[in-house]
Formats: C-alpha cells, structure tokens, sequence
C-alpha cells in the first residue's frame, strides 16, 4: 500500500485529502506542522508528501529542506499564495511539483499518480520518444522525424536534465545551477535563448510548443 504523508494546518482540508486519499487505497499519515510532519516522516517514512507552505511553526520550504536531508520521496506543495516567488523557493529547496489553492481533487490525485510513476520509472530504458522526436540518453543522440538532430553540449545537457525529469517544474534556477554551475544563478537570458533553441529543433510549432513548456516567473517543464 503506497504511504502519503499530508501536511496541513487547515482541518477541513486535512479530513477531505485523508477521505478522498484512504478511498483511493492509499495509507495516509497526517500533521498539522512542520515539527510533527518531520517526526511522523522518520518515523513512518512515505511514499509520497503533500505539503502545505503556510504551516503555524515554520514554513514548508524548511520541513521540504529537513526531507532532502535524508530522503528522495517525491513533494508535491500546496500553495495560497499568489507570489510565485514562494512556490519557487519551494522548488529549489527540492519540492517536486505544486498545486495552487483552491484546486480540483482530481488534479491533485492525477499529480500524485505521475509523480509515483516518475519515481516507479528510474530503472526504464534510457530512450524517451515524445512527438516525433527519439532521444537515447546512453548514447547522447537525438533524432526528428528519422533525421539525427545536432545539439549543442549545452542543449544536450539542458535537454537531459528536463528529459530525466518528465512532468516535473524545475525552476530557472535549478536549471541554471544545473547547466550552467555556480554564479550563473541569476543568467536568465541564457536559459530562454538554449529553451528557443531546442524548441525550434525539437517542436513542430516553436511558437506554441506542447512538450518544452514555459511556467513564466516559475521554470521549465517537459510534458512527453
């Protein structure tokens, strides 16, 4: 049975994700704050973790930061806020994925299936086809409509790094850490100018691209 771990200091909310969760088969363990959501996740480790930011004794992205010490279970974060400045905190401290209150039930559970698919699917094949597009992640090769693509080393790895994380936002930042290494945090430019790129060599409309995503002032997302 898959563990879910939901945070949340609302009780209405917390009643109504344990509901629909425990309905759907899933063992859910839930806290009302941060400290408890730490000791409950040492103590009963889970599958997965819903996570509310606005929690009464200190903020989600501390209780996300206390997780990535020790473990690598898929986060997906809660968020009322419309700053999207805090959801990015959130994913640069190591969130997976978030869902903006209020949302539908159905988004959040069809969220946490992929997230445990992605996270069943680390062992699969290193080869992605999405469109008409073939990338072999061992051999580095990449191939639309039949024909081998040239990438740069940077559009390979930038290409990479979004390939090996299918569905989840990664935030500019991560990716420019990523990519481009330390002090190139802030180099946004370069990120949308190799984002153009491999756009225009791997979407059939660049101008409206329905694999290589853009969530504008949040990050990048690649939908297979």
């Amino acid at each position: 049975m898959t563990t879910v771990l939901v945070v949340d200091d609302e009780p209405q909310l917390l009643r109504a994700l344990r509901i629909n969760l425990r309905a759907r088969g899933y063992e859910v363990h839930a806290a009302a704050d941060g400290a408890e959501a730490l000791r409950l996740a040492a103590a009963h480790p889970p599958d997965l973790v819903i996570l509310d930011l606005g929690l009464p004794d200190m903020d989600g992205t501390e209780v996300v930061a206390g997780l990535r010490g020790w473990t690598e279970v898929p986060i997906l974060v809660l968020s009322g806020r419309s700053d999207s400045t805090d959801k990015v905190e959130a994913l640069d401290a190591g969130a997976d994925d978030y869902v903006t209150k209020p949302f539908g039930m159905d988004e959040l559970l069809a969220r946490l299936r992929a997230m445990l698919r992605r996270r069943g699917g680390k062992d699969e094949q290193p080869v992605v086809e999405f469109g008409s597009n073939t990338v072999d992640l061992a051999a580095r090769k990449v191939t639309h409509d039949g024909e081998e693509v040239r990438l740069t080393p940077t559009e390979w790895h930038l290409l990479e790094v979004l390939l090996r994380n299918p569905g989840r936002l990664l935030s500019q930042k991560q990716l420019l850490l990523e990519v481009w290494g330390p002090g190139y945090e802030t180099a946004r430019g370069n990120l949308r100018l190799y984002m153009a790129q491999l756009r225009k060599k791997l979407e059939v409309d660049p101008a409206r691209p329905v694999h290589l995503l853009n969530e504008p002032g949040m990050g990048y997302r690649f939908e297979p």
